[in-house]
Parts: C-alpha cells; structure tokens; sequence
C-alpha cells in the first residue's frame, strides 16, 4: 500500500547514521550504493536524480499544459530529520494528476542549496512536494527559490522552522497547514522522469521543477545544509 511504501521510506531517509552528504566520505553519495544491497541503484541507476537542467538538454513540450493539481488545507506536524525539514500532512491534502493517474501529497520537505541546478546555476533553497499514486508511484514537484519577495507559504511556517532547526528527530504539531500556498504556478516548468534523491534512490519518480523567486527563511537551510550533488 501507500502507507507501506510511504513508511520504508521514512525509514529509509530517517536513520542518517547510515549515509550522508559528504562527498569523499565512507557514507558519502558516491558509496550510497555500496552500503545496502537495496541501495545499488544509488550506483547503478541511469535515470539518476537530481539533474541539471541545462537548455542543450530539455525542449518545449506545449502539450504537457498547465499543471492540475488541487490541495486543500488539513492538519500538519514539523519534523526535523536531520538531513532536512519536512511538514507531514496527517489527512488528505489533495493531489497532483499526470496522465488521468492522481498523485496524493503526503509531505513537503526543503533542501538547501537546491538538489537540480538550472544551466549550471544551483539555487538557494529547493521545496519538494513528495506525492504517492495508489500504485506506489512517486511525483515530486521541485519548486527552486531565490531570494526575492516573502513567501507566504514559508512565513506563516517561520516560528516552527526556527524552534525546530537545532533539534533533531523533533516532530511539533503545527496545526492546519495549506499546501496550495506553496505550489507552483504551472505556466513553466521542466518535467523529466528520474528517481529520489535519497537511498534507496528508486527510479520512476516523475520530476516536476519549477523556478520561482521569494524570500528565503533562514531555518531550512541551517538545518539542512544537504543536498545530493
């Protein structure tokens, strides 16, 4: 079920002793795939995320259209995993549709320095809405920010962000959160198939990346300071 899959990745990602960002180190991306059986995709993959989002490589596609998704606001806990800042939503905050398939969100999370970099450019922040079909499928939306205007979506979460930033393994009610504040747009973005960006590095995650310019807060990206390179 979604719930199984939705667990073994927590799981997953949670236990941080097991792998970490530093390139050259033991646990680093580079040994990802070395460290479990499970995780050899991690070193194996050819549809490996994050990518670079270079013009040589992407073209105009008019006919994907605007992006259909609808949230709706529901209850929500801060969790502070270490490796980044997740907001879990505890009920049903609606869903993203690619191809007639509806992609539920279950979390948000943010990377910082962005994971996907646009023509060689990294951003400063990168928001991930993690969505989970009924088949176990996994859509992400990428939304890459820059410092810029305030972000509602963000500054109505600060005070949780801050408190939380230094603890980890935390989990604090936060209340009900709206996640169609944190969406994109829609009218342009990139859209490539690839996989998470976390062991056990599944492919066949569908990439939706959008640039966008806000005010950057400053606890996710203390807290995180982890991105796949």
């Amino acid at each position: 079920s979604a719930g199984v899959l939705a667990a073994r990745a927590q799981h997953e990602i949670d236990d941080e002793s097991e792998f970490n960002y530093i390139r050259g180190s033991k646990n680093g991306p580079e040994n990802w795939g070395k460290i479990k059986e499970e995780w050899a995709t991690c070193g194996t993959g050819q549809m490996q995320s994050p990518i670079d989002l270079s013009d040589h490589r992407t073209s105009r596609a008019p006919n994907l259209g605007y992006l259909n998704h609808s949230y709706l606001p529901v209850e929500a806990s801060i969790v502070n995993r270490g490796h980044d800042i997740m907001v879990k939503f505890n009920g049903d905050a609606g869903s993203l549709w690619i191809n007639g398939t509806a992609y539920h969100l279950r979390q948000v999370h943010w990377h910082s320095p962005s994971e996907h970099r646009v023509n060689g450019r990294r951003y400063n922040l990168e928001l991930h809405m993690v969505h989970l079909s009924a088949e176990n499928k996994t859509a992400v939306i990428g939304i890459l920010y820059k410092i810029g205007r305030r972000d509602h979506f963000l500054h109505e979460l600060e005070s949780y962000l801050r408190r939380i930033a230094d603890t980890k393994e935390k989990e604090e009610m936060v209340g009900v959160v709206d996640p169609w504040e944190a969406r994109g747009d829609g009218e342009a973005y990139y859209r490539y198939m690839g996989s998470l960006t976390t062991p056990a590095c599944d492919e066949g995650v569908i990439w939706t990346v959008i640039k966008r310019g806000c005010h950057r807060v400053e606890s996710p990206t203390e807290a995180s300071h982890r991105r796949r390179p």
